[in-house]
């Protein structure tokens, strides 16, 4: 049996309540546009009936399957357990909200299938498909970090926090294995080791409804971001983002 051409991985902690609608709308999604795809959820230690509920609900929907985090660990390393668990030619993540419609991975997909390592959604280039705008406080807290983050690890880009983001295989495989951010800051590191590994990284913008029911938390987890964007030029001086990469082989399917 071949390997499919996308995983969508999906990372979860106590997700019990959104979780089903979610996973809903990717297979709706995914049987419509007849994409030969799997959907991955990881399960980051969740204290509700996360787990449950997704071994229920891929239990009549094969295209679902589930991997399980040690404990709660964080959305970075999620991301990175689910991507490297992946099968798919294409590999790509998007948040449980679902604050992106998973019907705009096409452009993801399309931007890769042009000849992008990475395609990147964003918030910012075309503001008006935010039909949901976040509150003007989370608004300019995410510009300043934005701003900071370009300035501090030399990211060109509009929008680096957008939990919407698509790999070719071989991209993935080496970016994640050189990851070392497991909470909210992964998302530059990501992007700077792409960037530093001679990965092409495309921008496509993307609709976009804020949930008030995100859980950062703008000072406490603001104050975690400096420290990683601190870490990661850390590391580059150190060497660690140049080692060697051997690809992880496929499980059969």
């Amino acid at each position: 049996m071949p390997y499919p051409n996308y995983s969508i991985v999906i990372p979860a902690y106590n997700e019990s309540g959104r979780i089903p609608a979610t996973l809903e709308a990717v297979v709706r999604c995914i049987r419509q546009k007849n994409w030969f795809a799997e959907v991955i959820v990881v399960n980051d230690g969740s204290r509700d009936r996360t787990a449950q509920v997704v071994k229920e609900f891929a239990a009549w929907a094969p295209e679902v399957r589930m991997v399980e985090n040690p404990g709660n660990r964080g959305k970075g390393y999620s991301v990175r357990n689910g991507l490297l668990h992946a099968l798919g030619e294409v590999v790509m993540f998007t948040d449980a909200d679902l604050s992106a419609p998973i019907e705009e991975a096409q452009g993801l997909f399309d931007a890769i299938a042009e000849g992008a390592d990475i395609a990147i959604g964003s918030r910012w280039l075309e503001r008006n498909r935010q039909t949901i705008r976040q509150p003007l406080y989370r608004q300019v807290f995410g510009r300043m970090f934005n701003g900071m983050t370009r300035a501090v690890m030399g990211l060109p880009f509009a929008d680096t926090q957008c939990g919407f983001k698509a790999f070719t295989r071989a991209a993935a495989q080496t970016v994640f294995q050189l990851q070392t951010i497991d909470r909210w800051g992964f998302d530059p590191e990501i992007l700077f080791i792409a960037l530093k590994r001679g990965y092409t990284i495309r921008e496509v913008p993307v609709s976009w409804a804020h949930d008030e029911r995100t859980r950062i938390s703008y000072l406490k987890d603001g104050m975690r971001m400096l420290e990683d964007l601190a870490q990661v030029r850390w590391n580059a001086l150190l060497g660690r983002y140049d080692r060697k990469i051997e690809h992880i082989h496929r499980a059969a399917v």
